[in-house]
């Protein structure tokens, strides 16, 4: 029992630091920016998945950066690594960056046949 106990204590301690460095500070979870755009690229990885669109955010077209929830995480709501590709239109909502560059977190994109996808129970959004 002893072992047991000290081996759950231990991974318990261990896990603190991993947890840590997943801080959603920089977003600004009080706003939601729309983006319409096109897709430049989409990087289906771990620990985070992202997105890069070229969109018009109401002060002109720049490219965006968007974090995402880990490929297995977007796996288990629905996305595939095709999900989205370059040169695909698609509406997004994001919680941007607090500093106001083009950057944020993903909460859902709307494809141009009209499917929505969210980040999901494991995703960032």
């Amino acid at each position: 029992m002893k072992r047991i106990t000290f081996a759950a204590l231990s991974l318990g301690l261990l896990a603190g630091p991993a947890f840590a460095h997943h801080s959603g500070a920089m977003f600004d979870r009080s706003k939601v920016v729309t983006l319409d755009g096109t897709i430049k690229e989409f990087g289906w990885n771990n620990p985070h998945s992202w997105i890069r669109v070229i969109a018009n955010d109401g002060t002109g077209q720049q490219e965006w950066t968007i974090e995402m929830g880990s490929s297995g995480g977007l796996a288990r709501s629905g996305w595939t690594k095709a999900s989205l590709k370059p040169g695909d239109h698609v509406q997004m909502k994001v919680y941007p960056l607090k500093s106001g560059a083009p950057g944020g977190t993903f909460k859902e994109v709307t494809t141009a046949s009209g499917k929505v996808l969210g980040g999901g129970p494991a995703g960032i959004g």
